[in-house]
């Protein structure tokens, strides 16, 4: 599996979408876990939760700029 592809992925969903915003604020890791649908090891599902929240982190201070 494609880490990096799968940050990318749920960034955007989550991006799009308040109620997963929501979810990922309140538990980062949970919500990268259902949102992916599949079972993985702890290490990686916080890998890609803390990814997400980056991506979506930076694109609201990029929003600030524009």
């Amino acid at each position: 599996m494609d880490l990096k592809q799968k940050i990318e992925e749920l960034a955007e969903r989550v991006k799009n979408d308040k109620a997963l915003q929501a979810q990922f604020l309140k538990d980062p890791v949970a919500a990268a876990e259902n949102l992916l649908g599949i079972d993985l090891p702890e290490e990686q599902i916080k890998q890609i939760a803390e990814g997400v929240m980056a991506k979506i982190s930076l694109q609201k201070l990029g929003g600030l700029f524009k």
